[in-house]
């Protein structure tokens, strides 16, 4: 059975980066989701610096209105437009890249060594594969194993 919320999402993203490419933002991530019976499109943005709230009220006119026009989502819907945060979501290729040097926190899809989450510094990211430092040992991942990824961040202890 298609995922029609996976479907939509990708419509809504093909539809809003050149938007986004003209604001000098990034597109981080797109979910259309049902939250208590309520569907939700969620459009996380970044740019270097971070977002300001500035950030997302113009994304919010701008998308809003070419989603209307362009007829992408049938139906009410309530549209949240954000930054990624302090423990942004990992989900791309070049997310990881970035991610090499920093703290994370991955959950597999399926037990790898009897445990699904893991935490630690991500040494390297090469061809779809994680190397992750967790302290006492080394673990190497797949991207493809992975059913969710965070930055972890911490705050300077001084």
């Amino acid at each position: 059975m298609p995922d029609i919320h996976g479907t939509a999402a990708e419509e809504v993203s093909h539809l809003i980066e050149p938007v986004l490419d003209e604001l000098d933002l990034e597109l981080v991530d797109v979910e259309y989701v049902t939250e208590r019976g309520r569907p939700i499109l969620r459009v996380t943005i970044d740019k270097p610096g971070g977002v300001i709230v500035d950030d997302c009220a113009a994304v919010s006119r701008e998308i809003g209105d070419l989603i209307e026009i362009n007829d992408t989502l049938s139906g009410r819907y309530v549209l949240e437009v954000s930054s990624p945060g302090l423990n942004r979501r990992l989900k791309k290729e070049k997310d990881f890249v970035k991610a090499v040097g920093k703290k994370v926190r991955l959950k597999t899809v399926s037990p790898i060594d009897k445990r699904r989450n893991f935490e630690g510094e991500l040494l390297s990211f090469e061809e779809g594969t994680l190397l992750m430092d967790l302290g006492n040992s080394q673990v190497q991942l797949s991207l493809m194993d992975l059913k969710k990824a965070n930055l972890v961040y911490e705050f300077d202890s001084e």
